[in-house]
């Protein structure tokens, strides 16, 4: 099975190279193998996003340009709100939209609630391995040896991660380390309700802020959800009115 599998990327390379100009930088060249590869191979696991998506395509379409996904450097990025703005929900959205331009991925979900003891910890990264190497038995007696595992494995795969709900510097620093091992062109994402933990990591990485759904998206969201329709019966108008009023424009707690 691995002699096949190599004999069709040794193919696949050499027709690439048949059709590279001699003028091609040598990134534009890598790219164009990464896609082609990349097309022979079934598309990765999407994530469940949520069920309405209001305004979520537009959150995708700006963090993606924050990203830069043409270039071969390693980005970090920062989506940072309040608490039931949205955060993870368009992050599992970009998530699944780039997936497959990794060799290896993992989205991290809850991290600041599953980072309470060093058994907790060691779970995450025990799973984070798993998902970039394809190792469902692999196992980790310790947080310091995890961390040197990661790094081992992180700067020689270039990868797509995620660290969802990240409070404390500490918490990065259990699977990034100094975040200085990544391989290039990797793409961290770490959702926070704290941006100023964005910039405590010192460099300066992007910082997309995700705000309250407008009066139109709530309304669209709330009906949705109350009545399973975006057209709003006019007898209910005062009383979704209130609702959305309170619920400051957080799509979680119109989702309640």
């Amino acid at each position: 099975m691995g002699r096949m599998s190599d004999g069709i990327g040794t193919q696949v390379k050499v027709q690439m190279i048949n059709k590279c100009s001699c003028t091609e930088y040598e990134f534009q060249f890598i790219q164009r193998i990464i896609k082609e590869i990349s097309s022979t191979k079934p598309n990765r696991m999407q994530l469940f996003v949520t069920k309405y998506p209001i305004g979520i395509d537009s959150h995708v379409e700006a963090i993606e340009l924050l990203f830069d996904m043409n270039t071969y450097e390693v980005h970090m990025l920062g989506i940072c709100g309040l608490g039931g703005v949205g955060k993870t929900t368009i992050t599992k959205a970009i998530y699944n939209r780039i997936i497959d331009r990794f060799e290896g991925s993992c989205f991290l979900e809850n991290v600041r609630e599953k980072s309470g003891t060093n058994d907790c910890i060691i779970q995450q990264q025990e799973r984070l391995l798993s998902k970039i190497l394809g190792n469902r038995y692999l196992k980790v007696d310790s947080v310091l040896e995890g961390i040197n595992m990661i790094k081992k494995t992180l700067c020689r795969t270039r990868i797509l991660l995620v660290l969802d709900d990240v409070d404390e510097l500490k918490e990065i620093e259990n699977f990034l380390g100094e975040c200085n091992w990544l391989s290039l062109g990797s793409r961290v994402i770490i959702t926070t309700r704290d941006k100023h933990l964005i910039t405590a990591l010192g460099k300066d990485h992007p910082i997309y802020e995700v705000k309250e759904l407008n009066q139109s998206e709530a309304l669209e969201l709330f009906s949705l959800h109350a009545f399973q329709t975006d057209k709003l019966e006019k007898e209910y108008s005062k009383l979704a009115e209130q609702i959305i009023n309170y619920a400051n424009g957080l799509p979680l707690a119109l989702k309640k």
